[in-house]
């Protein structure tokens, strides 16, 4: 018997509904949920410990979103037909679900928690990553996980000037702003997505009709969760407190990392000096005490280090390395530091650094995604490493981490509208940081404009980034430029705004305080705006534009269109004529067909001009094709009994024959009594005759016509009148 099912409807105000279902299936989760769209469903369920392990003074949470094949109807690529490690869009879209959840949860909840998110069935008109958040609190909401309260995500865009809530894929593709925007009825907490160099106000504004749209589905949670039966939240050990500790220690403490902080030194020095004064409190204490009460104390020094920091901004304006709080730390720029690459450039701004390199290719060289949702490739993709040296830590490396994906992403996608659609590489930048003391992906975005730019990729702009961050108490507030990774750490706020000289290109915002006010959100985005045209000044007094050719070891790139019927003929029997034609020009060919036209369209790459210029010779060869009454200059280049076979000068290789009856108006008895091998002889073409289905091409049209001979009548010829009478 089908149990009975729980529904809420959500509707979003043009015709289309989004439904949530409860009670059907995975009943043994704590809470799950389907969450519907058209035919897009997706399946979520959490799971959370009773409790705590040991020793854990954190949340550890896993957010896991996967896309299953069948929701497509499709099969899993590669040899074993499964599913298996996620895809680059799947993981970037548990970041999106993870940083809006993670904060909700008490501070003191340390039990293992899992929430999963399947992709169940996929309707190509829906895009299920805004759906996902959705689903996530919505399971929870029906758990009885202490979780403060329900948050939705959601997609807005623009289109034609209108904003549009959750849109199609075709939708999206002509819209000028994409936001992921995660929120509570109450407050924002999360936004990430592109512009086409919008305004600072266009974008607060989408954010606004975003938050709209998501209080009606955290509403629409709480009406499910009630006729469900909303649970009582469970019980569960918190952190132990102790207040006369926690006064005892800040009171020692507080003032001693106020000073240091204060000092404005490096962040080595502050990193010891700090230490110093942790050792000094644990001084304090005896082994014994320590051994009980050893993590209250590391807690509350920890709560006194964030206390003072933040004070001294409040008070004073001032920051931990002396900076006031719209100031840049020092810049310094470099482009073609390595000799070899076809592009690459240095950003140093502060204590972080990366180094960007550019590899031009063709399409082949193009990134392939291949997914449930998306089948497409990618013309410009970005790589961001981060390795353990860049904050002078050794750990082990465990492949590419979720934060290189989103980060990488963050940056690929604040460069990639500037990249012009004519650009005929396939383009791939890698970012690697070097050092790391606050936003590396904002640096990432500098160094790969300028690496683009060196290795002579025409930019349309370039792009700056910077990453802000806020400090609040509530009644007092300061907006930080260019945050250092304990001001991301200590402060309220961390959020990177990329863009040209003229508008925003793409954003990443985490807001880990309630209540953030548009006022505050439009103040630190035209603070940004100061910081970015600062940052992209330092960057055009290193390389003011992109340089006009590529490198003389870069490849060049030419791209041409030829006809569909010549395809075969270019690439050969077993792919012989296009191989050997590589071979001899040191170039590499690639031919796609348009689907549109069946056109196709050939990539020629290759460092040689010389080479380039051969492949396109051929070409022009092989597509030549002569008009009908025009004249051509041709070679003799075979002689044989019945004609000589000719080659178009202007075409190499393409070749017909001349026939003897052609050669000239007298009879010609032998081929070699007019023409020889290696003979300039010019030509008419006829076309293809009718009767030989052959093309014909005629020397003795061009001659001029002997005089006509009267023909003697014949002595037994009888006059035409004698024929009658007979």
């Amino acid at each position: 018997m089908i149990p009975k099912v729980f529904n809420q409807v959500i509707e979003l105000g043009d015709g289309r509904t989004i439904t949530l279902e409860t009670g059907k299936l995975a009943k043994q989760a704590d809470g799950s949920v389907v969450v519907r769209m058209g035919d897009t469903m997706l399946l979520a369920t959490v799971v959370s410990a009773r409790t705590a392990n040991p020793g854990i003074d954190f949340l550890p949470l896993t957010v896991d979103y996967r896309e299953k094949f069948a929701a497509a109807g499709r099969y899993p690529g590669g040899f074993m037909k499964r599913e298996a490690r996620p895809s680059n869009e799947e993981i970037l879209t548990m970041r999106l679900v993870d940083r809006v959840l993670r904060p909700l949860f008490p501070k003191d909840y340390h039990a293992e928690t899992q929430v999963m998110i399947q992709l169940m069935s996929h309707d190509p008109e829906v895009m299920p990553d805004a759906l996902a958040g959705l689903a996530a609190s919505t399971a929870i909401q029906l758990s009885d996980i202490p979780f403060e309260a329900p948050i939705s995500e959601v997609r807005v865009v623009r289109v034609n000037g209108e904003f549009i809530i959750n849109p199609s894929r075709a939708q999206l593709q002509e819209a000028d702003i994409d936001l992921m925007v995660g929120a509570s009825s109450e407050f924002v907490a999360m936004v990430e997505g592109e512009m086409d160099e919008v305004s600072e106000e266009e974008m607060a504004e989408a954010i606004r009709v975003a938050h709209e749209a998501i209080k009606v589905q955290c509403e629409a949670q709480t009406k499910l969760a009630e006729a469900f039966g909303k649970k009582e939240t469970r019980e569960y050990e918190g952190e132990a407190e102790d207040e006369e500790l926690a006064a005892k220690i800040h009171e020692a403490t507080y003032q001693k990392c106020y000073d240091i902080a204060k000092k404005g030194t490096s962040k080595q020095e502050r990193g010891l000096a700090f230490s110093e004064v942790k050792d000094e409190v644990l001084a304090m204490f005896t082994e014994e005490e320590l051994e009980e009460i050893g993590d209250l104390v590391s807690k509350y020094f920890s709560k006194a280090h964030k206390a003072a920091v933040r004070d001294l901004t409040l008070n004073e304006g001032l920051r931990l390395d002396g900076r006031k709080t719209t100031d840049i730390r020092p810049i310094w720029c470099e482009v073609d530091y390595l000799p070899r690459t076809h592009g690459s450039s240095i950003f140093t701004r502060g204590e972080t650094q990366a180094l960007a390199t550019v590899t031009l290719g063709t399409s082949r060289d193009a990134n392939m995604i291949d997914s449930p949702t998306i089948q497409d490739e990618e013309r410009f993709y970005l790589h961001y490493n981060f390795p353990p040296f860049s904050t002078g830590e050794a750990r082990p490396i465990r492949g590419t981490s979720r934060r290189e994906i989103g980060h990488g992403n963050l940056a690929q996608r604040a460069l990639s509208g500037m990249v012009p659609d004519d650009c005929p590489y396939t383009v791939r930048v890698v970012s690697e940081v070097l050092e790391s003391n606050g936003s590396s992906s904002m640096a990432t975005v500098c160094s790969g404009t300028m690496a683009l730019m060196d290795a002579g990729v025409q930019l349309k702009k370039p792009v700056s980034g910077i990453a802000m961050g806020l400090i609040s108490d509530g009644d007092r507030y300061a907006v930080l430029s260019d945050i250092l990774g304990d001001e991301d750490h200590l402060g309220d706020m961390d959020f990177k705004v990329t863009g040209t000289a003229d508008g925003i290109t793409a954003c990443q915002m985490d807001i880990k305080i309630k209540g953030l006010s548009y006022e505050i959100l439009v103040k630190a985005l035209k603070q940004a705006r100061d910081g970015r045209l600062h940052i992209l000044e330092k960057l055009t007094d290193t390389i003011a534009a992109p340089n006009a050719e590529v490198k003389a070891h870069a490849p060049k790139m030419v791209t041409v269109r030829i006809a569909g019927e010549y395809i075969g003929a270019v690439i050969g029997p077993g792919g012989k004529h296009i191989q050997e034609l590589q071979k001899e020009t040191e170039t590499t060919i690639v031919i796609n067909e348009d689907e549109v036209t069946e056109e196709g369209i050939v990539e020629i790459l290759g460092t040689s001009q010389e080479g380039i210029d051969k492949v396109l010779a051929r070409l022009q060869a092989i597509t030549f094709k002569p008009e009908k009454g025009s004249v051509y200059e041709t070679k003799v280049v075979k002689v044989l009994d019945f004609g000589a076979v000719v080659e178009y000068t202007e075409a190499p290789g393409n070749e017909v024959l001349l026939h003897i009856s052609e050669l000239a108006w007298e009879r010609t008895n032998n081929v070699t009594d007019v023409v020889n091998i290696g003979d300039i002889v010019d030509v008419k073409y006829f076309g293809v005759d009718p009767k030989t289905r052959k093309e014909k091409v005629s020397r003795k049209a061009l001659l001029p016509r002997p005089p006509r001979q009267d023909k003697k009548p014949r002595e037994d010829r009888k006059p035409r009148e004698e024929k009658k009478e007979a």
